[in-house]
């Protein structure tokens, strides 16, 4: 298990848990933008959150689905991990 999620992970949790394909690289250089302009939704998110609760077998933050950007999402889930929640 790694201590962190990566850009490469979440671009493929999205393709998982939402069906949206987006590069790493896009995440990567536009961490701001909006998951509503990638196409995901709160659900797809929720999928994203589950997902990684599955693979981890930890809960993720409370307010993980409520994320708005890529970096938002990485940051807090991260910080999570690092804080051993």
């Amino acid at each position: 298990m790694s201590d962190r999620i990566t850009v490469e992970e979440l671009a493929e949790l999205m393709k998982k848990s939402a069906g949206i394909t987006v590069a790493p690289d896009l995440l990567e250089q536009q961490p701001d933008v909006g998951f509503d302009a990638l196409g995901i939704d709160s659900l797809g998110l929720l999928g994203i959150v589950g997902e990684l609760e599955n693979r981890y077998g930890t809960p993720m933050p409370p307010d993980a689905e409520r994320c708005k950007t890529p970096r938002q999402f990485l940051d807090l889930v991260n910080s999570a991990f690092m804080a051993g929640a």
